[in-house]
């Protein structure tokens, strides 16, 4: 194969990148409500309110799983996570800042890397399982380094708790979300659509 080739199947459509930045805003606005309620729950919890991050973390995690499924190109569910988290700084005023960012990229690397290791072929439960698990253990790795948790007496109960989350929330409800989204009919055009066509074959019309 060519590398003219190869560059125009890496090339993104203009109807992926409006979907990835449609994902993108859409999950930021979902993201900034994870906020709030975040916010309510850490009162609920009382004295453990702040393991109520770690319990919700993998909320954050959904939007790169889902577009990496739908788009199957690199580096789609990084970009998607950064506009997520652009449009909670820019247009919504997380508290966080700018440093969000960085978080997003970061947990849509992780995120991401399992779909990669597949060359973007496999999307069954256990990978997106992986998504979600590693999206949050790497994210972790930057909280915990930014908030001074190293050396706390709770530190594997964060881990822990942030891990289970991501495999729930940041992997196995992606997955739900996008086979939803897939049965509809709606996702046809995407990459996703073609793969299904692709293994369903050519349909066959008997003439009359």
């Amino acid at each position: 194969m060519s590398e003219t080739t190869e560059r125009r199947r890496a090339r993104l459509p203009l109807r992926d990148i409006v979907l990835m930045v449609m994902l993108g805003v859409v999950f930021g606005f979902l993201y900034w409500a994870l906020v709030q309620a975040w916010n309510g729950l850490a009162v609920a919890m009382g004295p453990a309110g702040d393991l109520a991050q770690h319990v919700l973390l993998g909320g954050w995690l959904l939007v790169a799983p889902i577009a990496v499924a739908i788009i199957r190109k690199p580096f789609v569910g990084i970009i998607a996570e950064v506009i997520a988290s652009v449009v909670e700084v820019v247009f919504l005023g997380s508290p966080v800042g700018p440093l969000l960012l960085v978080a997003a990229a970061i947990q849509g690397a992780g995120s991401e890397l399992p779909f990669a290791l597949t060359r973007y072929r496999k999307f069954g439960w256990g990978v997106y399982a992986l998504s979600g698990v590693l999206g949050a253990g790497l994210v972790f790795v930057w909280s915990a380094f930014r908030f001074d948790w190293y050396g706390q007496d709770i530190l594997a109960l964060r881990l822990g708790l942030q891990l289970v989350s991501g495999l729930v929330l940041g992997g196995l409800l992606a997955k739900v979300i996008v086979d939803r989204l897939h049965g509809t009919g709606v996702l046809d055009e995407f990459a996703i659509g073609r793969a299904a066509a692709a293994r369903r074959g050519p349909v066959v019309r008997r003439e009359r």
